[in-house]
């Protein structure tokens, strides 16, 4: 929020802190605080209302217990309780638009409220994505509750009980709608639009006129959907524009699941596995270059050795050669020279 281009004085900030045990309120406080307290003027935001309220949220806030299917109908049921009771709390007559934003999207543009109004629709949604590590792929799409509906969908309902609530991107409830998120491309424009019947509530802008209308949030099952899926079809009955940007994208935050926590666990180990073996590998080799050591100084030491005795050989036998050779000449040739000398004497 610090980083909105929206001019921040003219934004009121509301939030619901419910069925928390941790030091949530604590930490927001806090940080809002620091936020006011920002000598830059611009940071400043509007009023502030940070509320505490519970609605008996059951459901464990783990990955697999938050977005198993079995807790979905009365788990959004509750949250729709709480997102009307935050709105009624909190709309004042001189609000405009009404944005919505989970706590738990990790990054999206800082002019999100600006590229959102200039559509100038009732209700819209950006599409929603998630960053994976690689091993996983990478990105993946995350909100599957903005959709348009479909043939397959409308027979489904018909034939579930009055209080069911189909919900989304569950192998129990096969809908064939086709979903916002799987429609990105990202190089496609930002700015088309796709009318949608349902929406996620990870980022909603709506216009206070569709609140001050009457539509909510259903808290029961509004043609066979609650929350912001059945906002979205309520909405689009009262006669509302409801639209999706399937190339605007944000991105919500990474939570591991169960098995990919195991799966981190086992690379992990893996890991520590590999760099033992490599270490082991290295020890072993220092072992075997101190038990045997390297003999190619030895070995020109030796060469240096043998070359310096050949030579001294080669000499040795050169010097037997001149000696040989001299003492063929003396005593051998001394008559004749002794001969010689009596011939001239003569």
């Amino acid at each position: 929020m610090r980083n909105f281009t929206y001019p921040h004085n003219l934004i009121d900030l509301a939030f619901l802190v419910s069925d928390s045990k941790d030091n949530t309120l604590e930490l927001l406080s806090s940080l809002l605080q620091q936020l006011q307290d920002d000598p830059d003027p611009k940071m400043q935001f509007g009023e502030i209302s940070v509320i505490e309220k519970d609605f008996g949220q059951k459901v464990d806030q783990d990955v697999e217990s938050r977005h198993g299917f079995a807790a979905q109908a009365g788990r959004r049921k509750l949250m729709a309780q709480a997102r009307n009771w935050l709105l009624s709390a909190t709309l004042r007559p001189t609000h405009s638009w009404v944005y919505w934003r989970d706590a738990d999207v990790e990054t999206a543009p800082f002019t999100i409220l600006e590229d959102l109004m200039r559509h100038n629709k009732d209700v819209i949604v950006p599409n929603v994505w998630r960053p994976l590590p690689d091993w996983l792929g990478g990105e993946q799409p995350y909100d599957l509750n903005s959709w348009q509906e479909s043939e397959t969908a409308l027979a489904l309902a018909d034939t579930l009980d009055e209080d069911a609530v189909i919900v989304e991107g569950y192998a129990e409830y096969a809908t064939w709608r086709p979903h916002l998120a799987y429609l990105r491309d990202p190089y496609g424009d930002p700015d088309m639009e796709m009318e949608i019947d349902g929406v996620g509530g990870v980022s909603i802008l709506a216009k206070a006129k569709v609140f001050r209308s009457g539509a909510h949030f259903p808290a029961f099952s509004f043609e066979k959907h609650a929350e912001t899926e059945a906002f979205g079809k309520m909405c689009k009955r009262m006669g509302f524009s409801v639209v999706g940007l399937p190339h605007y994208t944000i991105w919500h935050l990474y939570e591991p699941s169960v098995d990919d926590i195991r799966h981190m666990e086992e690379m992990e180990q893996e890991r520590k596995a590999r760099e033992a073996e490599e270490k082991e590998r290295e020890e072993r080799q220092k072992k075997i270059k101190e038990q045997f050591k390297d003999t190619t100084a030895e070995w020109e030491k030796d060469g240096a050795a043998v070359h310096e005795m050949a030579q001294k050989e080669q000499q040795e036998q050169a010097t037997k050669e001149e000696t040989s050779e001299g003492s063929e000449e003396g005593p051998a040739a001394q008559p004749e020279k002794e001969k010689a000398a009596d011939d001239t004497k003569q």
